[in-house]
């Protein structure tokens, strides 16, 4: 019998969420992003161990935090260097239910000049995200044009 070195069902990477109250977030992703619970090991100590959300054609991996084992969320540490991406079909929805469920504004909706309505906020738990909407396909040459617009250089 071979093994293979990864599932075909799963992305080739796949974010691994240290969530201080993982339970509660779980519930947070399934309520703004629309994201299915695929499975969950609890512990004993009700703790979540591991857990698996699909969000559309992608998978985020959540537990709660293991300090032993160096497992430590974004609020222990002081804060995340890392944001996630996501598409949704409603971004103006999804970031509303986001605020609504506690998460903080860092960047209102609006459309970008590459062509996504996107808006930047960081859940309860101490993740940032930005949700995002495609509304306008763009040339590379417009994309290049509209991007030196919008970022005026130094000079």
């Amino acid at each position: 019998m071979s093994t293979e070195p990864y599932s075909e069902d799963d992305p080739r990477v796949t974010p691994y969420l240290c969530v201080d109250g993982a339970a509660a977030g779980i519930d947070f992703y399934i309520a703004v992003l629309g994201a299915t619970e695929r499975m969950r090991m609890a512990g004993p100590d009700g703790k979540v161990h591991h857990a698996e959300l699909q969000i559309g054609n992608s998978v985020v991996m959540v537990a709660d935090e293991f300090p032993d084992l160096g497992f430590r969320s974004p609020k222990t540490l002081g804060g995340t260097p890392v944001n996630l991406y996501v598409y949704v079909d409603d971004v103006d929805a999804v970031f509303a239910a986001a605020l609504s469920l506690g998460a903080t504004q860092i960047n209102a909706v609006k459309d970008e000049f590459y062509g996504d309505r996107v808006g930047h906020f960081e859940d309860p738990f101490g993740h940032r995200w930005h949700v995002a909407t495609h509304v306008e396909d763009i040339s590379p040459e417009e994309m290049e044009k509209r991007a030196a617009e919008a970022m005026p250089s130094d000079d």
